[in-house]
């Protein structure tokens, strides 16, 4: 089971290699960063309230779409848990380093019994980098834009 893991990773290129290895520290950076009450790491989240544009140039948009499938992809083989929140904030320091716009939502809803539930989701011009899978289910209850000017 290792030597398959480990072939796959050696049939990377060395573009996907690394940027898996982002996504793996920022992934580890995130989840230390849940350990800190939220109100120590609101203000590093973004502006509050505010949101960013809804567009994006191509060029972006292939970037965009790579880093979503990292965190997509690495999120799975971390060893501690790489929720929506740990994945949405890791993702926002990747496009961060990348000068790209992105708004870090989060929201809240009941579940089947009635129980309130919280999600965090990662925009950035017209597409949704990580959690798009359920946020149509939650109400979105505050919101951070992160501009890259």
């Amino acid at each position: 089971m290792l030597h398959k893991k480990l072939k796959l990773i050696a049939a990377l290129d060395r573009h996907t290699f690394l940027l898996f290895c982002e996504s793996y520290l920022f992934l580890a950076w995130a989840r230390v960063l849940m350990f800190r009450p939220f109100a120590a790491i609101a203000p590093k989240l973004g502006d509050k309230t505010e949101e960013t544009a809804h567009h994006a140039g191509i060029a972006d948009l292939r970037k965009l779409q790579r880093i979503s499938q990292a965190l997509m992809v690495v999120s799975r083989y971390t060893f501690w848990e790489s929720k929506c929140l740990v994945k949405a904030i890791a993702g926002s320091k990747m496009l961060e380093r990348r000068k790209i716009d992105s708004t870090l939502y989060l929201g809240t809803a009941k579940d089947e019994e009635g129980k309130l539930i919280a999600h965090a989701w990662l925009r950035s011009g017209p597409m949704y980098i990580t959690g798009a899978d359920v946020m149509e289910k939650f109400i979105v209850v505050q919101k951070f834009a992160k501009k890259a000017s």
